[in-house]
């Protein structure tokens, strides 16, 4: 069956490649074969190749409800968070609905991943019993729909370092600490498209709050605390080799503080990270050198994603009421100033980038 009739499907198939990727659940519903086309992996790499994928950025952002009941019961009860999506090519935002049984909310200090078209949601509290969470749901752009992936092995962990590796399809989850407050050295891996979990080997370190960033095949997980230290962070890192997969190293000085750190990204070669209101790389002599002073309108940083030649950085601004957002150009060391509609100013948790 032809893809488009009277069209060679070479030819109707890069007419699918263009459709933006809010499109797609309605193709998917034309017919069989353009449903099946737009699931295949080779879908998602012709729209690279051509130059049609967009970036996407997914936050677990708090976003204000007017229709949300201020009662007294509920006054001072911590925000709703949803999915937000920041498009960074267009500068559009929106959201996604929730997933199955949390239309109250994201579970709270939960962890999302991008692999593929595929957004992963694990992790955190529930945000009325502030229970610990070990539900995982995956998110598909091609049909627009939820679904409920394998729960996190026991123990149930909060505040653990997650990273996606999109070669192999396969989330990373690193450290945390468990419902006594131990923190963990265990590494554990979800295999999206399987949806089965593995053990990959423990850490050297237990490892509290630490992050995570897969860069050029291998995992690295850092900073974090062990349970006798309680808040005072490490300044070391190990790395895990995928291909390999084993721990290859523990580097006793990978940061220049011992501070909470969630913000790396990888690009090209090149780790980057925001201190001291710089944005900072890592060369290959492992020394973190200022590429560029950040902007004046971030306080604290929340968030930082990469892609391409490309990155944003998103924090509290100087005020620390609202979000302020600006993307970097990591050539020419150019800063340009992200729109941020009030609805999509509140506070971000956690988030990642994917291409869609």
């Amino acid at each position: 069956m032809e893809l488009i009739s009277g069209l060679p499907d070479d030819v109707a198939l890069e007419c699918l490649i263009r459709t933006h990727y809010s499109d797609f659940s309605s193709m998917s519903s034309v017919c069989k074969s353009w449903k099946r086309q737009i699931q295949l992996p080779e879908f998602l790499r012709h729209r690279k190749a051509a130059g049609k994928s967009r970036v996407v950025v997914a936050m677990a952002q708090a976003v204000h409800d007017p229709d949300r009941v201020r009662s007294q019961k509920s006054y001072g009860s911590p925000p709703a968070y949803r999915v937000t999506l920041f498009e960074p090519e267009t500068g559009d935002w929106s959201e996604i609905p929730p997933p199955p049984s949390y239309s109250h909310g994201l579970p709270l200090f939960c962890r999302l991943a991008g692999v593929g078209s595929e957004l992963v949601v694990m992790g955190g509290w529930d945000p009325k019993t502030f229970g610990v969470s070990r539900c995982v749901f995956v998110y598909s752009f091609v049909t627009a729909t939820w679904r409920r992936g394998a729960d996190m092995p026991e123990p149930a962990r909060s505040f653990f370092g997650c990273a996606a590796d999109g070669v192999r399809r396969t989330v990373y989850v690193a450290g945390g600490h468990d419902g006594g407050k131990n923190a963990l050295r265990s590494v554990l891996a979800y295999d999206v498209a399987k949806d089965e979990w593995m053990e990959v080997g423990d850490m050297a370190s237990e490892r509290d709050e630490c992050h995570a960033v897969v860069h050029r095949g291998k995992l690295h997980v850092i900073g974090g605390y062990c349970s006798d230290m309680q808040g005072r962070f490490e300044k070391s890192a190990e790395i895990f080799d995928l291909e390999g997969m084993q721990w290859e190293s523990e580097i006793g000085e990978f940061l220049d503080g011992a501070t909470c750190h969630k913000a790396c990204t990888a690009y090209g070669s090149d780790l980057y990270t925001c201190r001291k209101g710089h944005v900072a790389v890592r060369d290959g002599e492992r020394k973190w050198e200022n590429a560029v002073e950040m902007p004046g309108g971030i306080g604290e940083v929340a968030y930082v994603a990469g892609w391409g030649e490309k990155m944003v950085v998103i924090g509290t601004s100087n005020k620390g009421d609202t979000s302020s957002g600006y993307i970097v150009d990591l050539k020419s060391m150019k800063w340009s100033q992200v729109a941020m509609p009030e609805k999509y100013s509140g506070n971000i948790q956690a988030g990642c980038c994917l291409e869609t």
